[in-house]
């Protein structure tokens, strides 16, 4: 009864701050199908003006947002796109490219900071010859995993893009965590980028929506496509109003995300322990990803079991539960966000603590 739950499973579970609520009961709303929500007008005109680009379009999701753009980008059957193997577009979108575009996917192999080799990329292109698909759009992701995406490598994958007439998307879903690590604006970090999709449910915090930007005449055509998708929406500035208030003192509460999971991620690493690590030079942003070591007694599995459970009453640190993903037997996630303030951010990293001693007690015994 006296143990706390931090829910570090995915900063998707935030709730809508007060503020956010009452933006929504008080939106001024229209059906934006026919173009006449104002609320979600302005979400579109603020999210383009922060990405450098032309116009916006609120979709439901990231998912949509980033296949709206893979479908205007691929208006020809038989195209081909390039991402990294680890992408979103990748492993979490069920291959709605080839399921619902009819785009063939080209998953190339990505390097420990995110990028994936340039060269392997123009290996993997194709000529105008009649056997092959259309080499038609390169998807990146910022970030990936955490990771910020280096500005340099982003401008050599535009620059590969435009010698090859090749468009260049950016699954955009936490670009501004990217924008807060490297202190550098949004609109530099696109510059050169066709297309981005920013997400306003992750670190942002609000209940719904990403917004898809380009210029004029893309989102044009990409309004369309979001309404074959069914992702024309009526009176969906209630949903809008609380993307605009997320878009406000951004930084301040993603640094604030940032500095709570380098504290965690720090103080695991002090442990130097041999059967759970982590990579601080990419834990650049949100996300701390925990490296354990198969053993008889440990694996990623049964450390989120651990973590989620008190077993001595009596320790103040055990009296923590805490909620992280398993994504493989080696690897566990944790995401830090805005309902995870700095104490809560302490008391996962003395539940850490406490595990971790459990753990080398149990190796000195064994």
């Amino acid at each position: 009864m006296q143990a706390k739950v931090v829910d570090l499973r995915s900063d998707t579970l935030t709730k809508p701050t007060p503020a956010m609520l009452r933006a929504m009961s008080e939106a001024v709303v229209g059906d934006d199908v026919y173009g006449e929500d104002p609320t979600v007008k302005e979400l579109e005109r603020r999210v383009a003006l922060l990405t450098g680009m032309e116009a916006g379009l609120f979709v439901p999701s990231g998912t949509m947002g980033n296949l709206v753009a893979v479908m205007t980008h691929c208006d020809t059957r038989g195209c081909e796109i390039y991402v990294g193997e680890h992408s979103h577009i990748a492993q979490h979108e069920q291959g709605g490219a080839a399921q619902v575009a009819g785009v063939m996917v080209n998953a190339i192999p990505q390097l420990p900071d995110g990028t994936f080799d340039l060269g392997e990329l123009g290996s993997r292109l194709k000529s105008d010859w009649l056997h092959e698909p259309f080499s038609r759009l390169v998807a990146i992701e910022n970030t990936i995993n955490g990771k910020a995406a280096p500005r340099s490598w982003i401008a050599d994958v535009v620059e590969l893009a435009r010698e090859r007439n090749l468009r260049v998307h950016c699954d955009g879903a936490r670009i501004v965590n990217a924008s807060v690590a490297t202190d550098m604006k949004v609109a530099d970090i696109l510059k050169g980028c066709d297309s981005v999709s920013v997400c306003l449910s992750k670190g942002l915090g609000a209940p719904v929506g990403s917004v898809l930007c380009g210029s004029a005449q893309f989102i044009h055509r990409a309004r369309r496509t979001r309404k074959v998708l069914g992702g024309g929406m009526r009176q969906s500035g209630v949903l809008a109003a609380a993307g605009l208030v997320a878009l406000q003192d951004a930084k301040e509460r993603l640094s604030a995300d940032h500095k709570n999971c380098r504290m965690v991620a720090e103080a695991l690493a002090s442990h130097e322990s041999e059967d759970f690590g982590v990579d601080l030079a990419t834990t650049h942003t949100n996300m701390m990803f925990v490296k354990v070591r198969q053993t008889e007694a440990w694996d990623a599995y049964k450390f989120v079991a651990r973590m989620q459970q008190v077993r001595d009453e009596k320790d103040p640190r055990d009296l923590t539960l805490v909620r992280g993903l398993a994504l493989s037997p080696n690897l566990v996630r944790f995401v830090f966000h805005h309902d995870i303030d700095e104490e809560m951010a302490r008391a996962v990293k003395d539940k850490i603590t406490c595990v971790l001693r459990e753990a080398k007690i149990q190796n000195n015994v064994g």
